[in-house]
């Protein structure tokens, strides 16, 4: 029988970017979408993540193993935080979008970058690098880089001023790190769009990471 990944969005924009991804990695399992987009704009509207937003989503990670789901993945780093009230009470593996890219970071160099859009999103990356670093012995600096403007211009329309705020700060950021982590999954496409010649330094994001790492617990499974 086949096993079942689920997968918690805060924005539908990131379903086809995980679709790929799981047509790309995940040979021979299912997949179904869970999106709600009140858990991230909540988030931003309280300034932080509050403890109804996480019962939200432990909920949700309750009802996608009702669902069937041997696995969930939360592809949302600003409600991350939340992910770990969800392995409390839930009994199934239930992933962090940027845990497996954050483990990579703090492998790749002493001094990890940390690119983000929002505020809310950019603390809890922060704070999970820093935990992860603890936990491998390693000794890191975290340099912070906030995009201004970027979140309001996409939240707009206005893509194009969006992907030209994030390129300027990353090449900024670049030239003061070792390598960079991108905080949202939805910053990876600006990468892609550069030009290889200005990637001074790694440019890690999560989306395949959390896939691959998905598939390594999937495959795991009896």
């Amino acid at each position: 029988m086949a096993k079942t990944l689920a997968l918690i969005h805060t924005a539908p924009v990131l379903i086809p970017v995980f679709q790929k991804l799981c047509e790309e990695y995940l040979d021979g399992i299912d997949v179904f979408n869970i999106v709600d987009e009140s858990l991230l704009k909540n988030t931003i509207r309280d300034g932080e993540l509050s403890a109804v937003t996480v019962q939200r989503l432990v909920g949700y990670v309750q009802s996608a193993k009702q669902a069937g789901a041997d696995v969930v993945l939360v592809t949302c780093s600003s409600i991350g935080r939340a992910v770990e009230a969800a392995r409390a009470v839930v009994d199934l593996p239930v992933l962090r979008i940027d845990e497996a890219m954050a483990d990579e970071a703090v492998q790749s160099g002493r001094r990890i970058g940390v690119a983000a859009t929002l505020r809310s999103t950019l603390d809890p990356t922060l704070d999970l690098i820093k935990t992860r670093a603890v936990r491998a012995n390693r000794r890191c600096e975290v340099v912070a880089r906030l995009c201004e403007g970027a979140f309001q211009a996409v939240a707009s329309g206005d893509t194009k001023t969006h992907d030209r705020i994030v390129q300027e700060n990353l090449l900024v950021l670049m030239g003061e790190v070792d390598v960079v982590v991108l905080a949202q999954a939805s910053m990876a496409r600006v990468v892609d769009a550069m030009d290889p010649a200005n990637l001074r330094v790694p440019v890690l994001s999560s989306p395949r990471r959390a896939i691959e790492q998905a598939n390594e617990v999937l495959r795991l499974i009896p």
